[in-house]
């Protein structure tokens, strides 16, 4: 049906007529309407947030610009959380039409946000804790758009031009403060610059960011920078965490923010240059990484979370190809997957962190080699896991050993433990040490028994058990904790030789490379590595290497131990300083101690690794060498004897 040309310009007119007196409207009661916006956010903070919120004066100037005078925030009974002396902002009407806020400039002048704890209590808890009703903890939240959504508002709410004078932000962790004060932050043209000036207990600095920020086409490529000599030091960090942490510089690229259908991508990079972290449950010493980069895919669709397998990452010479999701379409999925392409060996040691590996420092290699992690947790179906590591090798072979030469247990060397940080006395591995012990003088029972106990495949894996990792996967996450490791003999031998006791994550990390090294170059026999393990290893208080085992315990030889004494021994590995516990005030084992070795015997005997006639006229183990004097053994007038006892909470770590 077509309309008359003059009906058409009547209609345009009379809504024409309508947007005018529409905007004389707004123009008239916008101060009325803005006080009207202030009193809802002041209900709103006082119902939701138990906070007062009040502005001393709020005025229009001009159509658009909002001039604010004292904002100030403060929680009930708590610091205050937000003043602010004077803010000056304009929005976009068009925008604020369709419901859309949209901050054009920002002007602030003097003032602060503090987050401030005292004892439990903290000025800002309000406002981490919200109660979802019953219709949001039901529904699913589809993370792309709700994503989407969240940063669409973020950034109109960053204005296009930005003056901000004298701002701080300041943090009192109970008396731990950090104050940064933003002398002057300036965005125009989309250009960003700002001069920053932190203060801490520990250090003062004055900080720089610079760079390009489009926040209406959702683009920005920032750098971070110290304007004085040094490296940038991160503040509260070292007090609350006892982490200490500096770079030179950090960049931040944002290339592209695009929803196409139900999937958000987020495209960009960041890199940093000399980040230097200490902490001592990640190393005894600075871990400095020179260059790192991050050119990330971030996709979020209806029921995923995911860092794309294009995405790259980049340690100094070291290229790897990450892919993490988080997928809940039908069951909680977690999945990592990290793919090294070939690569030298020579360049994958230079680059290792410095600190992080200190042992490989000098090692040289030729050859190259690629590597793959396939991990997958299903939460529903945690029996399901997936753990597949594999590293293939190209010619590859050591030509020099850095700090931990693995050759050295083909040879004689001397061994000291350390406990608690303290060096132990040395134990000399090798014939001109009367306790030393051959493996052919060892007592076969005593062998077998060790080996089912500490590592049932020693003799045909190479250094690792797949499904012995998995099953600790599994035990830490259903703990929630470091709560059972993976270790077999090969580790334990590396860790003892060449490391150190201490939990950290260097000490794992260049324990699973010794390792890995160690058994898959063939520097050492098998045999000699569980030779060295049995005269090394800690088998009571002061008491090292099997040859001192068996005359402490028994008064006799290795060779000479019977099918019991064995299992005893074996089964004090774990806790070899806390043995006495295992005796009642008799002499005997207690019956939990009995139990185990009972366990252990018919575990031995279903493998085929005794018969029944290994045990005929054995009898209950008799504790004859000088370890009876640590026992607690009433006297025959029932009068209990208490002698000296050497026993610790320190015991042998595997």
């Amino acid at each position: 049906m077509n309309f008359p040309k003059q009906k058409i310009y009547k209609a345009l007119k009379i809504l024409g007529i309508i947007i005018v007196v529409l905007c004389i409207a707004l123009y008239y009661f916008r101060d009325s309407l803005l006080n009207q916006a202030i009193a809802k956010v002041t209900h709103k903070m006082a119902v939701d947030y138990n906070s007062d919120f009040s502005i001393k004066e709020a005025t229009f100037n001009g159509l658009s610009t909002i001039k604010l005078t004292d904002v100030v925030l403060v929680p009930k009974n708590a610091d205050t959380l937000l003043k602010i002396n004077n803010i000056e902002t304009s929005v976009s009407l068009s925008n604020l039409l369709i419901g859309d806020v949209q901050v054009g400039t920002l002007n602030v002048n003097k003032g602060y946000i503090q987050l401030v704890k005292k004892g439990k209590i903290k000025n800002f808890d309000a406002f981490l804790k919200r109660n979802k009703d019953d219709s949001e903890k039901s529904e699913k939240r589809k993370y792309g758009a709700f994503a989407y959504r969240i940063i669409s508002k973020l950034l109109n709410l960053v204005p296009t031009d930005m003056n901000l004078e004298n701002f701080q932000f300041k943090i009192d962790d109970n008396g731990k403060k950090t104050n940064i004060a933003i002398n002057k932050l300036v965005l125009n043209n989309k250009q960003l610059e700002t001069n920053i000036h932190v203060v801490s207990k520990n250090f003062d600095q004055r900080w720089n960011l610079k760079g390009f920020a489009d926040p209406r086409n959702q683009k920005a490529d920032i750098r971070f920078f110290n304007l004085d000599t040094g490296a940038i030091r991160v503040p509260y960090l070292d007090e609350r965490y006892n982490l200490k942490a500096s770079f030179d510089s950090i960049r931040l690229n944002v290339e592209n923010i695009d929803k196409s259908g139900s999937e958000l991508h987020l495209d960009g990079f960041t890199s940093i240059v000399n980040l230097k972290i200490n902490h001592p449950k990640i190393a005894s010493k600075d871990v400095v990484i020179k260059n790192a980069r991050f050119d990330y895919r971030f996709l979020l669709g209806d029921s995923f979370i995911s860092i794309d397998s294009t995405s790259t990452m980049t340690l100094n010479k070291i290229k790897l190809r990450p892919y993490v999701s988080y997928d809940t379409e039908k069951d909680t999925v977690y999945t990592l997957k990290v793919d090294i392409p070939k690569m030298k060996a020579q360049d994958f040691i230079v680059s290792l962190p410095d600190g992080l590996f200190t042992h490989f420092q000098g090692m040289q290699a030729t050859g190259n080699f690629d590597y793959k992690l396939d991990f997958k947790f299903n939460q529903n179906k945690p029996n399901t896991l997936v753990f597949d590591s594999k590293l293939n090798k190209e010619d590859l072979r050591i030509t020099k050993y850095g700090e931990a030469d693995l050759n050295k247990l083909n040879g004689e060397f001397v061994y000291r433990a350390i406990i608690q940080n303290v060096l132990q006395r040395p134990i000399l591995v090798g014939n001109a040490n009367p306790n030393y012990t051959p493996l052919d003088q060892i007592s076969p029972y005593l062998r077998k028994c060790v080996l089912t106990t500490e590592d049932p495949s020693f003799f045909s894996h190479r250094g690792f058990i797949n499904e012995a990792f998995k099953q600790s996967i599994l035990k830490n996450i259903r703990t929630k904790k470091f709560s059972r490791g993976a270790s077999t003999i090969s580790m334990q031998l590396i860790k003892n030789v060449f490391l150190t006791r201490e939990k950290t994550l260097s000490r794992k990390l260049e324990e699973i490379l010794l390792v890995y090294i160690l058994e898959n170059n063939r520097i050492v026999s098998k045999e000699r590595m569980l030779e060295v393990y049995f005269n090394i290893i800690e088998w009571g208080p002061n008491v090292y290497g099997i040859g001192e085992a068996s005359h402490f315990y028994f008064q006799k030889s290795p060779s000479s131990l019977n099918v019991d004494e064995c299992l005893y021994l074996a089964t004090i590995i774990p806790k070899p300083r806390k043995f006495m516990y295992q005796f009642n005030d008799e002499g005997n084992l207690k019956d939990y101690a009995l139990k185990n070795q009972k366990f252990l015997k018919n575990l031995m005997f279903r493998r085929g690794l005794l018969i029944p006639e290994d045990t005929i006229g054995q009898l209950p183990v008799y504790i004859s060498g000088n370890a009876r004097s640590f026992i607690k053994i009433k006297a025959p007038d029932s009068t209990a004897v208490k002698l000296d006892s050497l026993a610790t909470d320190d015991e042998f770590d595997l």
